[in-house]
């Protein structure tokens, strides 16, 4: 615990003008991110008497170590800055709620030549229409299935539309008059871009009149005696009101505008949002947060305006916004939003009328939804930590372990050798700190030669961390090994993200700063971050390894971490056919109750590392599997093997193209198109492409093992099965 004192700055060095401040800990981890229309009086307030802090505050200024700012010209750029780092560092002193980006959209995807309507989650993309959010995605495909009657536009993935275009025949949806077939040519590209159009105005609200264009269209049809004709618009007509009727009006004068709510006590606070357009409430989220520090609620409105709008421009920032209380001063935050709409933003609180009325709805559901929170959460609390203390009773351990890593080898009869490192905080997973490994040391099957090798290189890695920031020095601990350095970057560990059924796990889009793509290595220990504050990869240490077996891998483990002279955290291995917990020197493993928490709370690491692993073998198999001559060519990246394919139509053509006719590429020179050609001439010929379902050998354009390995696509003869042989 650090004494504020002792980083204190000087009065005289703190200007007393706009700006944003930034508390470190000795780490260099950033902590905190404010801002102050006055950094002088404000930074003041963090170095008075400790007894006279708030809790969390004083939690805060004793866990740092440094403060440091920037000035600023005005509170609006302030704003901006102040949100773009609380973004780039994730603070865990400030403000963070949950469950944003995860409520799905109503998208349009305008930027395609034949707009797609689908159902879209995460980050926002350019040239994408959004409506909503919506609570749940069956309420986006029911809304959506009653407009397809009227607005036939294309809903189907990329990959259908391509093979309906390719066979010449539309989906289902196209024979029952749900969608307009563009892949057929039923329609132009531009009249079905005009369709996505007027789907569009109408999730904008833009209704009445469209309803009174198709009316006058059904009576002229039954003037006409086109009585089939006036039936079906009768019926579109009636499907576009049933649509309406989910969303009623609230506000009776067409109003654009969003409402947010504001339910908390003194540990935490529920927001809520109401989404409406054109006086129909057309979306609504809401959001949990701890109150890790002492906050007004005009400031969590302010945190809540910066999480909604802080990535939106022009429509999507409506109006008018309607708040429970405004943040102090409101004028800086009115003119960002203005700024971020493009034109004037009347940000207030509502004192009569409808739009009290529905803000007092809105507050009703915010406290609703702590309620729920707070009730889901004690109960969660109060399993988890029993499963802890139980686990630490069970292995003799001092503290509750709330940092578990788990370790598991996967393999396919000892080919694709792979192993995983999943990480749980507080029993729950931490995904974004999950890892992968590529066995390198040796080839072959040997669990706990690998199991070794991976423990080695996790906590070499960590102890090159401890040296960068001067927690770990040449004295260390006794019989310490060096940590890695430059010259093992080789040996370090590969980092990627998890399978696409679980949340996004690394990548900077996917939420992991500095994860390298599968099957590379990670940059030597000096390059994995700058002194910037963000998070390290490898900088944490866990209170308890858990391994995937029994007693030799908990051997392989315990050894590994005795090489590199670390003896403060604890080891053992969960076995899969007894569930047996064994400890390092043992004879005989711990039997745990099998209605333990612990039990089960050890499981569900070991069942989650065994999945992560797995999953990343898998990859590797398929990528091996759909190998072929053109990733032989040194420097032939995915872009000139692209534009190879499409030059010549498939890889047999390729195949037999002369070196001039490679060069005719764009991007392909002489002595690239020679590498192509003595890579084929080395190739073998390949195998004919069999049908599995029917034995058939196919005269496919496409050559196999360079296509994109999906189900049902021929494969060669002779090649292994996915299902086959000992997978684990």
């Amino acid at each position: 615990m650090a004494d504020p004192s002792s980083y204190r700055p000087k009065p005289g060095e703190i200007p007393d003008s706009p700006g944003v401040y930034r508390f470190r800990d000795e780490h260099r981890r950033v902590i905190y991110v404010g801002k102050a229309k006055s950094l002088r009086q404000r930074l003041a307030n963090y170095f008075q008497d400790l007894a006279g802090l708030h809790p969390r505050t004083r939690s805060m200024v004793t866990t740092a170590a440094s403060v440091e700012w920037t000035v600023v010209s005005t509170e609006v750029e302030a704003l901006q800055l102040e949100y773009s780092w609380i973004k780039e560092y994730d603070p865990r002193f400030n403000v963070k709620y949950r469950d944003d980006k995860s409520y799905p959209y109503l998208a349009v995807t305008m930027n395609e030549q034949f707009p797609r309507v689908q159902v879209m989650r995460g980050h926002k993309k350019k040239g994408v229409r959004y409506f909503g959010p919506y609570a749940h995605a069956w309420a986006i495909r029911d809304t959506v299935d009653l407009l397809l009657r009227v607005f036939p536009v294309r809903t189907c993935s990329a990959g259908v539309f391509k093979n309906a275009a390719r066979t010449g025949r539309p989906c289902l949806l196209g024979y029952i008059d749900k969608c307009s077939a563009p892949c057929v040519d039923r329609i132009s590209a531009e009249d079905h871009r005009e369709l996505a159009e007027e789907f569009c105005d109408f999730m904008a609200g833009r209704t009445g009149t469209y309803l009174r264009r198709l009316e006058q269209r059904m009576a002229q049809a039954a003037e006409d005696m086109e009585y089939e004709r006036a039936a079906r618009l009768r019926d579109d007509i009636g499907a576009l009101k049933k649509a309406m009727e989910k969303n009623a009006v609230v506000l009776a004068d067409a109003t654009d505008a969003d409402l947010i709510a504001v339910a908390e006590d003194e540990l935490e606070a529920a927001v809520q949002i109401f989404h409406v357009r054109g006086g129909r409430v057309r979306g609504q989220r809401g959001w949990v947060t701890d109150k890790v520090e002492e906050i007004t609620t005009g400031a969590l409105v302010e945190h809540a305006l910066q999480q909604l709008y802080g990535e939106e421009t022009g429509d999507a920032v409506p109006r008018e916004v309607l708040v429970p209380a405004l943040p102090d001063p409101v004028e800086p935050v009115q003119e960002w939003l203005t700024g971020r709409r493009g034109a004037n933003v009347s940000l207030r609180v509502p004192q009569r009328g409808d739009k009290k009325a529905l803000m007092e709805t809105v507050q009703r559901n915010a406290q609703q939804a702590l309620v729920l929170h707070k009730t889901k959460r004690a109960s969660d609390l109060t399993t988890r930590s029993r499963a802890l203390e139980e686990i630490a009773e069970a292995l003799d351990l001092d503290s509750a372990p709330l940092r578990i890593e788990c370790y598991d080898i996967s393999h396919l009869q000892g080919d694709d050798v792979v192993a995983s490192m999943v990480v749980f905080e507080d029993g729950l997973a931490r995904k974004s700190e999950y890892r992968r490994f590529q066995i390198k040391s040796f080839a072959g099957q040997d669990d706990v030669r690998s199991m070794h090798e991976v423990i080695t290189r996790r906590f070499r890695r960590y102890l090159a961390e401890k040296e960068r920031t001067g927690e770990w020095t040449d004295s260390g601990p006794a019989g310490a090994a060096a940590p890695a350095g430059p010259a093992e970057g080789a040996d370090a560990a590969t980092a990627g993200p998890a399978d696409g059924a679980d949340a996004a796990t690394a990548g900077p889009a996917d939420g992991v700063e500095g994860a390298a793509p599968g099957g590379l290595a990670e940059p030597p220990a000096d390059t994995l971050t700058e002194d910037d504050g963000r998070p390290k990869r490898f900088a944490y240490p866990p209170q308890l390894v858990v391994v995937d077996g029994g007693a030799p891998q908990v051997a392989a483990a315990r050894r590994a971490l005795d090489e590199l002279g670390i003896d403060d955290i604890a080891v053992c291995g969960l076995a899969k056919r007894l569930e047996e917990v064994w400890l390092p020197g043992e004879d005989d493993p711990v039997v745990m109750p099998r209605t333990s928490e612990g039990l089960y709370l050890l499981q569900r690491v070991r069942d989650e590392a065994h999945r992560f692993a797995i999953t990343y073998q898998r990859t590797r198999r398929a990528k091996r599997f759909r190998a072929g001559p053109l990733d032989e060519v040194p420097g032939l990246g995915e872009a000139r093997k692209r534009a190879l394919i499409k030059h010549f139509g498939s890889v047999r053509k390729l195949r037999s193209a002369t070196i001039e006719q490679i060069c005719e590429v764009p991007g392909i020179g002489r002595k690239t198109a020679e590498v192509i050609a003595a890579a084929f001439a080395r190739a073998a010929p390949p195998a004919p492409a069999v049908n599995t379902a029917t034995g058939e050998i196919m005269d496919d354009e496409e050559e196999p093992g360079q296509a994109t390995g999906s189900p049902g696509e021929p494969v060669s003869a002779g090649a292994p099965d996915d299902r086959r042989g000992q997978e684990r």
